[in-house]
């Protein structure tokens, strides 16, 4: 299993710079989260899992894996659409899915070379595919391809995690702008504990 890489460097930076993420991050220690280094297939996970809960997600992405054996663009536009939405997906997650395997087989995004652009690059290229937002590519930028200064304003859990943090009812853009400069070059990593803080 390989899990986001981190250390020393980066907690001793966060901690300098916040005093209550000091706190939390000495309270929850070192975070081990799966990654997977295949962006292609991360993206493809990342769709299955759209606006479901961990547990169905997980389900429909073993029927997905029993069906196509290997999770390749050429696997994905071989299988019928009928077949992939029988994973327990709907139709337009279905197509999404062939859509992204599309994109790969015609070249109009090259996953093998996808770690060669910016952050900003990665997110404008995804984020033109059908059922592939900003956030989706956010978490391809964190969960893929280890990218160390992403923090989504996107994510749900991320807000809620700087509230928890801070004692804030709410998080406007202008404050979260603020956070986000703090933890930089290291918002990835703020960011495991900022999940981490939004279920305390």
């Amino acid at each position: 299993m390989d899990i986001f890489k981190y250390g020393e460097k980066e907690i001793n930076y966060l901690k300098n710079k916040d005093k209550k993420l000091a706190a939390a991050i000495d309270m929850i220690g070192i975070i081990e989260r799966e990654i997977n280094k295949d962006p292609f297939v991360a993206l493809i996970s990342s769709v299955v899992s759209q606006q479901i809960s961990k547990k169905a997600a997980e389900t429909v992405w073993g029927r997905l894996v029993n069906i196509l054996q290997v999770i390749t663009p050429e696997s994905i536009n071989k299988v019928e659409l009928s077949s992939i939405q029988s994973c327990g997906m709907s139709v337009r997650k279905a197509e999404y899915i062939k859509n992204v395997g599309k994109a790969a087989i015609l070249g109009m995004v090259d996953f093998a070379s996808l770690n060669q652009l910016t952050d900003e690059e990665i997110i404008k290229k995804l984020s033109e595919l059908k059922g592939v937002g900003v956030w989706t590519a956010e978490m391809l930028l964190i969960f893929s391809l280890e990218r160390p200064d992403v923090i989504s304003y996107n994510d749900l859990a991320i807000r809620r995690g700087m509230m928890n943090l801070y004692g804030l009812k709410e998080i406007t853009k202008k404050r979260f702008a603020i956070y986000k400069k703090r933890y930089s070059p290291y918002g990835s990593i703020a960011s495991l504990y900022l999940w981490a803080l939004s279920i305390i």
